[in-house]
């Protein structure tokens, strides 16, 4: 994609994944990586960023003889969640209307 996507929305597709239920980390990588081109090292400090600011808590599981962790949604990322998908369809109805023409040049 030649597009740049900018720290606010890889924060909205990484609380999006999660409102569908939790996840461990690598699972979590792999949808995003399947609409966002994005490497491990950047989504886990995601990760850290959104823990950080409430906005995702984590938990550790046990599996295979070693634990994994796991990351939920909050209410309060559920909340930021539902800020950045008013502000993303806004901002994605403008981009729509520039690469569509539909501006005037008055």
């Amino acid at each position: 994609m030649v597009f740049q996507i900018g720290a606010a929305l890889l924060d909205a597709c990484v609380l999006a994944v999660l409102s569908k239920g939790d996840a461990y980390g690598y699972i979590l990588t792999q949808n995003i990586k399947e609409v966002v081109t994005v490497s491990d090292s950047t989504l886990y400090p995601v990760l850290r960023r959104l823990e950080k600011g409430d906005l995702l808590e984590s938990y550790s599981q046990p599996f295979e003889g070693r634990n994994r962790k796991y990351y939920r949604i909050t209410q309060r990322g559920t909340q930021q969640l539902v800020q950045y998908r008013i502000e993303w369809n806004t901002y994605a109805a403008s981009i729509e209307k520039v690469l569509s023409g539909g501006l005037s040049h008055e």
